[in-house]
């Protein structure tokens, strides 16, 4: 008994230590970090706080068709069955859109159409639109330094110089890697902290050494988005979320409320991530941005921002990238998430291809899976 004292004793200090410690680097308390650093990707959402998005007052159903897709495809070198592909690249849901019309529909037994999930960097596209929207009403210039916004956070390096053009272009050069390690020897890195953080603000302002000079190279950085979302918060003088459910969620004409995590009640989006939806709502903003930013006769984009969203400034990992937006074949825009989070856009096809999942970090699956969707939108 003894013993058990002891290290029951110990265990306790040891707890309540760990818990000052989370307080001091702003992460939420241990029990809920490891819950947060274990759970798959669609579990996430409700781990964090988050701002609720009303759905649409006018909300727009989607028409429905029965298209039956290839029996196979190919995938990392071989074909394999549809279902295999499905069950292989972790699929929660997979929706294909032909003309606006919602033609194939999966959803993994446990997932449902009303069944809210992550975007992971899928939220840095969305970011991306309200940005669009901010230039086009003359409220910011993709010139204006961060700072401009945010003059307290100037600290006299090159970080004083970074604008929101770099920012959208992944060419800020702020020193927090995207660098995704599984398990727990990954929660201590920068872009994990960022993650969990319950003061983005704070995290900032201790993360401001530059990893190279603004706009001389590109680096995806998720911490880019991060800045951009904090100047749209000021611009606005709302909540991203707010700003984003009256000139996105409404007309787009979304059926289910949405949510976007914040560092804590009261704070702020993580715009880098962490906008969170069902599968047809997504794909309503993919078809907004595959009809030239229009909604019926509504105009929810400017036309020069599609444009700017649609050509690539710079090529990462292999695929081009522009405004929070992927480009991995010509003609060909993409919004991808971390754990297989895409929605893909085909102009030529008309076709808006929705794909949800729990891609373990560790699993490299974009290309393959861009593949397979290149496939499905040319058929």
């Amino acid at each position: 008994m003894k013993i058990l004292r002891k290290i029951l004793s110990i265990l306790f200090v040891l707890y309540f230590a760990l818990w000052g410690f989370t307080k001091v680097i702003h992460y939420p308390n241990p029990y809920n970090t490891v819950k947060l650093g274990l759970a798959p990707a669609s579990k996430t959402p409700d781990l964090m706080p988050a701002n609720t998005i009303a759905p649409s007052t006018n909300p727009i159903t989607l028409a429905t068709a029965n298209e039956k897709l290839p029996a196979t495809v190919a995938w990392n070198g071989k074909q394999i069955s549809w279902q295999e592909f499905l069950d292989n690249s972790y699929t929660n849901v997979f929706l294909v859109l032909r003309n606006g019309v919602l033609t194939y529909q999966y959803y993994r037994d446990g997932f449902t159409p009303t069944t809210r999930l992550p975007s992971y960097s899928v939220g840095k596209s969305m970011t991306s639109i309200m940005v669009g929207q901010l230039i086009a009403a003359g409220k910011i210039k993709e010139s204006d330094k961060f700072v401009d916004f945010f003059p307290e956070y100037k600290n006299g390096t090159s970080f004083d110089r970074v604008t929101i053009g770099q920012l959208l272009d992944m060419r800020g050069g702020v020193g927090v890697s995207d660098n995704y390690p599984s398990g727990p020897q990954g929660w201590g890195l920068a872009i994990a902290q960022m993650y969990a953080t319950t003061d983005l603000n704070w995290f900032i302002k201790h993360n401001r050494k530059m990893a190279f000079e603004p706009g001389t190279q590109a680096s995806y950085r998720s911490v880019d988005t991060a800045l951009v979302g904090m100047v749209i918060k000021k611009v606005t003088g709302m909540s991203v979320s707010d700003y984003f459910s009256k000139n996105v969620w409404q007309p787009v004409g979304a059926l289910t409320p949405a949510t976007w995590n914040i560092d804590r009640k009261g704070g702020v989006e993580k715009t880098f991530c962490c906008f969170n939806a069902t599968g047809e709502d997504y794909a309503k903003v993919g078809l907004m941005l595959m009809n030239n930013g229009m909604v019926g006769s509504t105009r929810v984009l400017d036309l020069n921002w599609i444009k700017r969203m649609s050509t690539s400034i710079e090529r990462l990992d292999g695929w081009g990238y522009s405004a929070f937006t992927w480009h991995p074949y010509p003609n060909i825009d993409m919004m991808d998430g971390l754990h297989g989070q895409y929605v893909f856009i085909d102009r030529a096809t008309r076709t808006v291809i929705v794909k949800l999942s729990d891609v373990p970090t560790d699993l490299k699956l974009a290309i393959p899976t861009a593949q397979v969707m290149m496939g499905i939108s040319k058929a």
